[in-house]
């Protein structure tokens, strides 16, 4: 084959934990009778609550084929590449088993918001039930500097997580100190996944990462009239995202032994034409090879949230308009690329259609 696939999952290959029908059916004809896959396939996606392997499970028990961890790309992924700050003592925002994949990705030292919350008890009021008794606790306690704040999804306590990321913010790293608005810009902040929506079984769609991303970021900005700056945007559609997919892609032809080049991608679900706004850092291309596939072709499914009727407005800062763009604000892109290369019903028709621009017969 001279293509791979980059397959997303949410509304694409389930809805929630509920697999899609057309999802199994269109895997069958992607493996041979030893469950090979005759192509190379990457799963590309924004979740971030877990590890690849548990991942690779899920998927590998939903869909009826024998997937690994190495066809898995989550949304903080790429952070494997940011090495400067695996030595480092770093803030972790999100759920699931932050330490364990924050461990997996390369960091050494991670600290959880909870033990942030439980070394400095003062900082969290909001819930007053969970207010602590000032004199039990020694409010002096000096903990290590924090050098970077890593966002992997959203976390459970909206206010507890804004509260204390607000105030690593404007401490430069040492909280429970007072606020110095003069710190800026402040400690490097790396986001993973900015989805504003996802897809699960309910009728309409419910708050992602990006929701909470933009609580954050409005509320540093009202406090201190400055933006917050990002270090680097992880997940679909930035392109480090996609340019690590492609390395997995590369690496299964070659552990294949597969001789033509890949030449084009073919997105299942997303669009791989976005890319990030200039200003953010883009030290991570030094860790991979040059891009070699020639094309990315986006083919768009109806089962999730893409909406054929909506349209895309020119300024992605005028979101307040006709038209509303849910994209992450520091996103620039030229609309005419956001136009899907194609838009079928589902993920099996997606597969026959790649199939026949292809001409491959399996």
């Amino acid at each position: 084959p001279s293509f791979g696939f980059l397959f997303d999952i949410d509304g694409v290959l389930v809805r929630g934990k509920t697999p899609i029908p057309a999802a199994k059916t269109a895997f069958q004809k992607l493996v041979n009778s030893q469950g090979q896959f005759l192509v190379p396939v990457v799963f590309v996606t924004n979740a971030g609550n877990c590890l690849r392997q548990n991942k690779a499970d899920q998927l590998s028990h939903l869909l009826g084929v024998p997937i690994s961890q190495d066809q898995v790309v989550m949304s903080h992924s790429p952070l494997r590449m940011f090495k400067r700050y695996h030595e480092k003592c770093v803030l972790v925002s999100g759920q699931g088993p932050l330490l364990d994949i924050a461990q997996d990705l390369g960091f050494c030292q991670p600290i959880t918001i909870e033990t942030l919350r439980e070394k400095h008890p003062l900082l969290d009021v909001v819930d007053h039930d969970r207010r602590p008794n000032i004199l039990s606790h020694n409010p002096y306690f000096v903990f290590l500097v924090l050098i970077a704040v890593v966002l992997f999804g959203e976390p459970v306590r909206w206010e507890t997580n804004l509260q204390l990321i607000i105030d690593v913010l404007l401490t430069s790293g040492y909280p429970g100190n007072p606020y110095h608005r003069e710190n800026y810009p402040h400690i490097p902040v790396l986001a993973c996944n900015m989805d504003l929506m996802w897809v699960a079984e309910a009728q309409s769609p419910r708050f992602g990462h990006g929701t909470f991303m933009v609580c954050l970021e409005n509320i540093y900005k009202k406090i201190t009239g400055k933006d917050l700056k990002y270090e680097a945007l992880m997940g679909k559609p930035s392109k480090v995202t996609y340019q690590y997919a492609e390395y997995l892609i590369r690496a299964q032809a070659a552990e294949r032994r597969w001789k033509q080049p890949i030449l084009t991608l073919y997105a299942v679900g997303g669009s791989a034409t976005l890319s990030q706004d200039d200003e953010i850092s883009n030290s991570w291309e030094n860790e991979l090879a040059s891009a070699a596939a020639a094309h990315c072709r986006s083919v768009l499914v109806c089962t999730g949230v893409y909406n054929p009727h909506t349209e895309v407005p020119l300024d992605t800062q005028e979101s307040i308009t006709e038209t509303v763009f849910h994209g992450h604000r520091d996103f620039r892109f030229d609309p005419g690329l956001v136009e899907p290369d194609h838009i079928v019903p589902d993920v099996d028709a997606a597969v026959d259609l790649v199939f026949q621009l292809e001409n491959f017969v399996p």
